[in-house]
């Protein structure tokens, strides 16, 4: 087994673990408790959720902000078309065990041109030229289609937010990825760099909610579940509870909600 093989399961082992002090937590609600949405151990979490910030700050943020810098757009764009062409046999395979069949074949069609005409897809040409539009599906909106409460709220060292349910597309996506069957030689420089795209596209998003004057852990957590939501109901969640992002955030930071 090679060394980035062996990475690949450490990072799982390591959720395991996770999902058992979580599973742990959630079997001690008591009777009124809620199922779902549920931050069974927000005092956990919060401490992730502060050590990421500050190795964010320090590191990430800084490395992500220069390769903005350095990195014309373009260039940025195909490097994103890349690693999420690279993803896309997870959407496929999630696409049809939701029974969304006829997505399937038009993601299987997208996957085999932007592969192709896309040059390993760094050119959306499905997108572009075919009309075939991009889809985000995981094993965790499978989950959901098949009924799994989504379980207790999680804040993951290195990782971020997610949730008991969908933390489990970690795996799925993992051995269907390309890249996990090469050497760690290609690997590691390949998951860098696919880091800090990621950190890059999020710049402007995190930036607008370090200027609220909110609780950032709150607001993230419900960012999170609100967005979660709308891809498991395709685009159409239910209207009720929309408003929590705002509501719960102003809660948790003492009444002040102040957006500038």
């Amino acid at each position: 087994m090679t060394g980035s093989h062996l990475f690949s399961l450490s990072k799982h082992l390591i959720l395991i673990c996770i999902l058992s002090v979580a599973t742990g937590c959630a079997t001690t609600q008591t009777p009124d408790s809620t199922a779902g949405n549920s931050d069974d151990i927000e005092s956990a979490n919060r401490v992730f959720f502060n050590v990421n910030e500050t190795l964010d700050k320090h590191l990430m943020k800084p490395i992500a902000e220069t390769y903005v810098d350095m990195t014309p757009k373009v260039v940025r764009t195909s490097v994103t078309n890349f690693f999420d062409n690279l993803k896309y046999l997870n959407v496929i395979f999630n696409d049809f065990l939701q029974g969304k069949f006829t997505q399937g074949v038009n993601d299987s069609l997208r996957f085999l041109f932007n592969s192709t005409l896309g040059i390993g897809g760094i050119f959306d040409v499905a997108s572009n030229d075919m009309n075939l539009a991009k889809n985000e599906e995981d094993f965790g909106q499978t989950l959901a289609t098949w009924g799994f409460d989504e379980g207790s709220y999680l804040y993951i060292p290195l990782m971020g937010p997610n949730t008991v349910r969908d933390v489990t597309d970690q795996v799925p996506s993992t051995f269907l990825n390309p890249f996990f069957y090469v050497t760690s030689t290609v690997l590691f420089p390949i998951s860098a760099l696919d880091v800090i795209n990621k950190r890059a596209n999020l710049l402007e998003a995190s930036n607008l909610r370090d200027e609220a004057a909110i609780d950032p852990y709150a607001f993230t957590r419900e960012a999170f579940l609100q967005q979660r939501d709308y891809l498991i109901y395709d685009g159409n969640p239910p209207v009720a509870g929309y408003d929590d992002i705002f509501t719960e955030a102003e809660e948790e930071s003492g009444g002040v909600l102040v957006i500038e």
